[in-house]
């Protein structure tokens, strides 16, 4: 499978797509004026303490407070479920986190206690002292070659520290793990020094720009290219590289090129797709994709296409076509939290193991970490994904000022009727002479057309002049009654 990055950058972004085999799979973006912070330590202050959530919020110097658990406080070796938050914090307390979570919507960041820093190969845990290896390094002997390679290296270590190694560790030689871990005992002190002087709210660890976290964590030796536009980046993205993964600077290329990075591989156009709540699939089939606050549901459709053997045939492909989308949609749109698959129901058991065969194998080259809890007694698949930052809709979008979120705004017909029952509200109460109605145009022609017969007999019934003026910063579903 080819692989290639793609980098823009500009002063008031920073944008990266992961591409296979010529197809648009990955999204990230970094505004400058709004940077994702996972990943970042802070010193923060506890600025309120609730029991009953057995959580708290944090001031980590933000324009909303933070949110933390008591399992993200304790030892979680030792928690159990008579722990309370009040036994470990108090309002007005210092208190060291890291952002597991951006701030998404209306709420808050999340935080822990259990910090956690990142390089290249390993993840340093300063409060463990267990390793740990990726679940997607599968073969035994690289795991266990893995482990000693961590254990020979601190068994003349002062201090416990914890490990997990990742995926791009795989196969790598031991001065690379070496150097890894000089690189983070290195930092973990500068980190510990900061602590100790840092007064809170105030941050004391930044994690990398967008740029060189990809190199850091998206970029691996199945990636054939990095392409980034702005020449500058590329001599940061080329010294990063000869310090920390030597094997890949020669496939970081500067692009130069008048046609704009991302009109390659048509990525402008995918992420477009991307904000649609319909997908089309191939076949004429077809996906509806519904983001919700509280949960993400997907639903599947034949749409056009009607198969050339059977209804069970035809559903069968339809489904296995959309298990691939689906794994796709999640990365490019990321996706988090719940998410409710709706498949085409299929008789046939073997059928529905395939096609969950099929979205597990999809879900196999996510970044995230997925859950799938398999088909429920409805046909329904249920499964998790690890939600981090915001998805690309709540990036790039914002709710409708019209429908206000909700995808739909009343017809002409509906708010005509409001007014008029608004108009003999109104003449209860007030002694008026004539009614100004300003609305919509799409409103105004239909009280001056379908309904002014109804017009003229309220204006009968009350004996008052109704009259209409369309007001073009009003949307369909907006009036005022005026009254003179």
């Amino acid at each position: 499978m080819s692989e290639d990055v793609l980098i823009n950058v500009t002063p008031m972004e920073i944008r990266v797509s992961l591409v296979e085999n010529g197809m648009l799979q990955e999204v990230y973006i970094e505004r400058a004026s709004r940077k994702g912070i996972v990943g970042n330590i802070y010193q923060g202050k506890v600025v309120r303490v609730l029991p009953g959530m057995q959580a708290a919020f944090v001031d980590i110097g933000l324009e909303r407070a933070a949110f933390i658990h008591v399992s993200e406080v304790a030892d979680r070796d030792a928690i159990n479920p008579s722990d309370q938050i009040g036994d470990y914090l108090r309002e007005g307390q210092s208190l060291v986190v890291q952002v597991t979570k951006d701030p998404i919507s209306t709420k808050g960041a999340r935080l822990t206690t259990h910090l956690s820093i990142p390089s290249r190969y390993l993840v340093y845990m300063p409060d463990q002292s267990h390793v740990g290896v990726s679940q997607r390094i599968e073969n035994e002997e690289e795991r266990e070659r893995l482990k000693s390679l961590i254990s020979e290296a601190l068994k003349d270590a002062d201090e416990t520290n914890g490990y997990i190694l990742r995926t791009a560790a795989e196969r790598a030689g031991e001065e690379e793990i070496l150097a890894d871990i000089k690189f983070l005992t290195r930092l973990w002190q500068a980190v510990k020094r900061r602590i100790k002087v840092a007064k809170a709210p105030s941050i004391i660890y930044e994690d990398l720009p967008l740029h060189l976290r990809t190199m850091r964590d998206l970029v691996s030796l199945k990636t054939e290219k990095i392409r980034i536009d702005s020449r500058e980046n590329y001599a940061k993205l080329r010294s990063f590289a000869e310090d920390f993964m030597p094997e890949l600077t020669e496939r970081i290329e500067y692009y130069p090129g008048e046609r704009p990075i991302f009109d390659l591989y048509s990525v402008e156009d995918e992420i477009q797709k991307a904000l649609d709540r319909k997908v089309q699939l191939k076949s004429g089939g077809y996906l509806l994709v519904e983001q919700t606050e509280s949960m993400t549901t997907i639903d599947v459709n034949t749409g056009a296409f009607v198969g050339s053997r059977n209804l069970e045939e035809t559903i069968y492909k339809t489904n296995l076509e959309a298990a691939t989308s689906i794994g796709r949609q999640l990365r490019l749109r990321n996706l988090g939290g719940i998410i409710i698959i709706d498949f085409i129901d299929m008789e046939d058991e073997e059928h529905k193991r395939q096609v969950l065969r099929m979205l597990e194998k999809t879900l196999d080259s996510d970044h995230a970490k997925t859950k799938i809890t398999g088909v429920s007694e409805l046909g329904l698949v249920e499964m998790t994904r690890k939600r981090t930052r915001e998805s690309l809709g709540q990036t790039l979008c914002e709710p409708c000022r019209s429908c206000r979120g909700s995808g739909l705004v009343k017809t002409p017909e509906t708010v005509c009727y409001e007014v008029f029952r608004e108009i003999l509200r109104a003449d209860r109460a007030y002694d008026s002479q004539t009614y100004t109605i300003l609305a919509a145009s799409s409103v105004v022609d239909r009280f001056l057309d379908e309904e002014s017969v109804a017009v003229a007999e309220l204006e009968a019934f009350i004996g008052k002049t109704i009259r209409f003026q369309v007001d073009l910063v009003y949307t369909q579903d907006q009036y005022d009654v005026v009254l003179r």
